[in-house]
């Protein structure tokens, strides 16, 4: 028989708030709040265009457990194209949108099977091949349990799907629920498994595949890069994936070589040149600006304005330009230390922050980052994160030696 063709997608988080993003325009906030959605119809116009066999979404379609009536109908919108388009669509709910949650019940068409608190199966025939899709949904927030032992062994004959909203043991980049090795999921024998939960796309294994597509639209800084789905051609022993892009808004973070630059106006000149690249392939995009290669004429140059000012000057040159760019923060490769300061004082101090790996920097914070009130407000730290906290204990020491000589 021909290969199955479907879609995998998963973490949609429909009507992310998007907090945090303080200074952009009213109207660019708009278009922020409206990405999800608009990335979630792109899927859906895919699915139209390209009539794969099947949809499967895994987990997290929804931000929050009490699921936003404007969320819930614009997916139910597009779960009736997909029916009135003959396609099935499978889902299992993860931990942002588990079945405890308190929310206003929209209906979904026929051709949606949603998986309930226990893993379970539904079988399709497709063109006289009997495909076998398992998974289940998360009864509440937190899953501990190592879901995977509850899927049962996928017998010789026909294809057989799993679908699991998890965490690889040992991988600690977002909260660990329903852990699971790739050794129990080769155990199953599935053809493929279609994750989610960790929103970077990951091939975890090639044959059979064990793939994380990510989230369809990054949400911050920390989700950088192009966001999308897979199409995935799939038949015993052999499958061919293809990412599909998906984002309509891009978070990334650009390098600019200041190495000879003198005047302001050749450093907005060579800002614009690498944003003009970037926005030609890439579309609309909220960037932050890593000044790299700063020798003594840039670090003068750049000592000369604030930091702030610096940032809202070239905000103010982007502003009409579309799709637009917008400067989210402006970063140095290394902090300029003044001729002032003595060298000798700061630079054993920069380098030990340097070392610390991200457990000792851990320990350092952990005064605010185990207090019990500070928890449901901070989310996990990462090595961006760490970098930063470096970058401004830099600054402020710099300063407040510079204001004591």
């Amino acid at each position: 028989m021909s290969k199955l063709r479907f879609l995998h997608t998963a973490d949609l988080h429909l009507d992310t708030p998007f907090k945090g993003m303080t200074g952009l325009p009213i109207e660019r906030f708009d278009q922020l709040r409206n990405s999800t959605f608009e990335a979630f119809s792109d899927l859906i116009e895919y699915a139209i265009k390209t009539k794969p066999d099947f949809v499967l979404i895994v987990g997290d379609i929804y931000d929050g457990e009490d699921r936003s009536l404007r969320a819930q109908l614009k997916f139910q919108e597009g779960m009736k194209k997909l029916d009135e388009a003959d396609i099935p669509v499978f889902i299992s709910y993860g931990n942002h949108d588990h079945l405890k949650g308190n929310w206003t019940r929209f209906d979904l068409p026929g051709n949606v099977h949603v998986f309930d608190e226990k893993v379970g199966a539904r079988t399709l025939n497709i063109r006289g091949e009997t495909v076998n899709v398992y998974g289940f949904s998360y009864g509440e927030r937190h899953i501990r349990e190592a879901m995977v032992e509850q899927y049962p062994v996928a017998p010789s004959e026909g294809i057989h799907i799993g679908l699991l909203h998890g965490s690889l043991v040992g991988d600690e980049s977002h909260a660990v629920y329903a852990p699971f090795t790739k050794e129990a999921l080769l155990s199953k024998r599935y053809d493929y498994w279609a994750l989610g939960h960790i929103h970077k796309r990951q091939q975890l294994h090639q044959e059979p595949p064990i793939v994380y597509p990510g989230n369809l639209q990054g949400r911050h800084r920390n989700e950088r890069g192009m966001k999308g789905f897979y199409e995935v051609a799939l038949s015993k022993g052999d499958a061919q994936l293809e990412f599909v892009p998906a984002s309509t808004i891009v978070f990334e973070q650009i390098s600019i070589s200041c190495a000879g630059i003198k005047h302001a106006g050749q450093w907005f000149e060579v800002c614009t040149t690498e944003l003009d690249a970037f926005q030609a392939k890439q579309g609309a995009s909220i960037l932050e600006l890593q000044m790299i290669d700063i020798d003594e004429d840039a670090a003068e140059l750049f000592n000369q304005s604030t930091e702030e000012e610096w940032l809202m000057t070239l905000r103010e040159f982007l502003q009409e330009r579309e799709p637009f760019v917008w400067i989210s923060r402006i970063s140095y490769e290394r902090t300029f230390i003044n001729h002032d300061v003595t060298e000798a004082l700061i630079n054993p101090i920069i380098s030990t922050m340097e070392s610390w790996t991200s457990e000792q920097w851990q320990d350092v914070l952990q005064d605010v980052y185990q207090h019990a009130r500070s928890l449901k407000y901070l989310e996990r730290l990462t090595e961006d994160d760490f970098n930063d906290i470096r970058t401004e204990a830099e600054k402020r020491l710099i300063a407040e030696l510079s204001e004591r000589k």
